[in-house]
C-alpha cells in the first residue's frame, strides 16, 4: 500500500513538473489560500464598489490577463467611474474616464502621486521596394536619439551589440505584459521560486552590463572641456565631493536604463502604428503629404517650428497616439495616506490604476472613440484643437518626464517619413486585410506585419 502510494505520488509530481501552467495554477491557489487565512487589509471608510471576490482567486476569473484593459472597460460599464477589483491578494482601485482621472492625477496630485509597487519592475530596476518589418529599424532610429542624448554618439544600425540591445528592450516590453509576469506581480515570492521572471532579469542584467561598459569607456575618455551627453555631465558632477552620495555609478547605470526604457519603446511603437494606420487609411496619408508639400520645400527637412503651420499633420499624430493607446493601464499609483475621493475611502498604500484606456476612449469626450478619426483634434475651420482628455503621457506630477522630447520626435519622424515615402500594403494584402488589433505586452504593439514603401521623389 505504501509503495503504491509512493509510486502514485512520484508519478503525479513528475507530471506536474512537465506542466508549468499547472504549477503556476497550483502556486496561485496556495498563495491565495494563505492570504485568505490571514485576512485582508481593513479600511475605516467605505471602499469603492466592485465585483465580489471569490475565495482564493479574488476577481482574477473576471480579467483576461492577455488584455486586462478590455476587462476593466467592461467592468466600468457596470461599476462606474471608480471601483475596486481584487487581483489575488491585492486590492486595486480603478479610476475611469477623463473627469475622474483628471480629478485624481491633477486636482488631487499629492493624494495619488506615489508610484505603485510593481514587483517585476522592482526586480529589474532599480529595402528597395520589397516588403519589410518596421520593428527593428524603427526601434533603432528612435533609440539612437536617446543614445545621442545619453552617450553623445549614435550607433550604426548593423552594430551587432546595438542590434542585440534593441532586441532585448523589445522582448522585455512584451514579457512585462504577459499573464505569467502579471501573476508574478500578484504573488512575487512564490512565483519567483519557479523562475518565471528569470528571462526578464537576465535581459536587464545584459542591458546594465552594456551600459556599465560604455560608462567605463567614457570615464577613460572623459574631458571636462568636451561634455557631449548625459553621461559626461553626470561624470563631471561626480567630481564634486558633496555629490558623491547621490551621483554614484550605480545610480548612473539605473538612470541611463530608465532613460533607455522610457525613451525608446513607446515612441518607436507609436511610429510603427503610424505607418500601419497610413497604409490602412491612404486618403489620410495623402492629405498629410499634401500639407507637407505646401509648407516644407522639397529637399528641406522638417523642423519643430513647422508644427504650428501644419494643423492636419498635428491632428493625425495626436489621433494616432489616442487610437493606438500605447500604455493602456498607465503605470500604477499608490495613495500616500487615507484618501477620501468621490464618496469613498481609499486606504493608505492602496494601488490605484488611473485607467488611461477609459480616458482615451471616453464616449463623453470623443465623437467616435473606437474609430481612427483625426477630426477629433480639428475645429470646423480645420485648425488644430487641444483636447484635455488627450492623456497618452498620463497627467499630474507622475506624467511622463520625456513628453516634450517624445512630441518632437513623433512630429519630426512622422513628417520626415511621409515627406520621403508613401507606405502601402504588400502585394496581395488589401487595406481591409490590415489588422489593427494589438499584440500582447506592457505596451500595445502592432501585430507582426510587413510594409512596402516607395520614394515620393525620384
Amino acid at each position: 500500500m505504501i509503495s503504491s502510494l509512493r509510486l502514485f505520488t512520484m508519478t503525479f509530481l513528475i507530471y506536474l513538473l512537465t506542466r508549468i501552467d499547472l504549477l503556476l495554477c497550483l502556486t496561485t491557489c496556495v498563495v491565495l489560500f494563505l492570504y485568505w487565512i490571514n485576512g485582508s487589509k481593513k479600511s475605516n471608510g467605505k471602499m469603492p464598489p466592485g465585483p465580489k471576490p471569490l475565495p482564493l482567486i479574488g476577481n482574477l476569473n473576471l480579467v483576461n490577463l492577455k488584455k486586462p484593459y478590455e476587462s476593466l472597460m467592461e467592468l466600468s460599464e457596470k461599476y462606474g467611474e471608480i471601483f475596486t477589483v481584487q487581483f489575488g491578494p491585492k486590492k486595486v482601485v480603478v479610476i475611469v474616464g477623463y473627469s475622474a482621472v483628471k480629478d485624481a492625477l491633477v486636482n488631487r496630485a499629492d493624494d495619488f502621486g506615489e508610484r505603485g509597487d510593481v514587483p517585476i519592475f522592482k526586480l529589474l530596476f532599480k529595402e528597395k521596394g520589397k516588403p519589410f518589418d518596421t520593428n527593428i529599424i524603427m526601434n533603432s532610429a528612435v533609440s539612437n536619439v536617446i543614445c545621442s542624448i545619453i552617450f553623445g554618439k549614435r550607433f550604426e544600425y548593423d552594430d551587432p551589440v546595438f542590434k542585440k540591445l534593441i532586441e532585448i528592450f523589445g522582448e522585455n516590453a512584451k514579457l512585462v505584459g504577459t499573464p505569467k509576469i502579471m501573476i508574478y506581480n500578484y504573488f512575487p515570492r512564490i512565483s519567483a521560486f519557479f523562475g518565471i521572471h528569470n528571462k526578464l532579469e537576465q535581459n536587464t542584467k545584459d542591458i546594465c552590463e552594456f551600459i556599465s561598459k560604455r560608462i567605463k569607456y567614457q570615464k577613460k575618455e572623459f574631458d571636462t572641456n568636451a561634455i557631449s551627453g548625459y553621461v559626461d555631465a553626470y561624470l563631471m558632477k561626480q567630481e564634486s565631493a558633496k555629490a558623491e552620495k547621490y551621483f554614484d555609478d550605480e545610480n548612473l547605470v539605473h538612470s541611463v536604463l530608465d532613460l533607455f526604457a522610457a525613451g525608446t519603446e513607446t515612441t518607436s511603437t507609436t511610429l510603427r502604428w503610424s505607418i500601419l494606420l497610413m497604409m490602412k487609411y491612404p486618403e489620410i496619408q495623402k492629405k498629410v503629404q499634401e500639407e507637407i508639400r505646401t509648407h516644407i520645400k522639397q529637399g528641406q527637412m522638417p523642423t519643430v517650428d513647422d508644427r504650428r503651420n501644419m494643423p492636419y499633420t498635428e491632428a493625425v499624430i495626436h489621433e494616432i497616439q489616442r487610437f493606438a493607446n500605447i500604455v493602456p493601464l498607465n503605470l500604477p499609483h499608490t495613495t500616500a495616506s487615507d484618501v477620501y475621493f468621490r464618496g469613498y475611502c481609499i486606504p493608505k498604500g492602496t494601488e490605484v490604476i488611473p485607467f488611461l484606456t477609459s480616458v482615451l476612449y471616453d464616449k463623453t469626450q470623443w465623437k467616435t472613440p473606437y474609430e481612427f478619426n483625426p477630426n477629433h483634434f480639428l475645429d470646423a475651420n480645420g485648425k488644430f484643437v487641444k483636447r484635455d482628455a488627450f492623456m497618452p503621457f498620463s497627467a499630474g506630477r507622475r506624467a511622463c518626464v520625456g513628453e516634450s522630447l517624445a512630441r518632437m520626435e513623433l512630429f519630426l519622424f512622422f513628417t520626415g517619413l511621409l515627406q520621403t515615402f508613401t507606405f502601402y500594403p504588400p502585394p496581395g494584402v488589401s487595406r481591409e486585410d490590415i489588422n489593427l488589433k494589438p499584440g500582447i505586452g506592457f505596451t500595445l504593439v502592432p501585430l507582426p506585419h510587413l510594409v512596402c514603401a516607395k520614394l515620393n521623389y525620384q
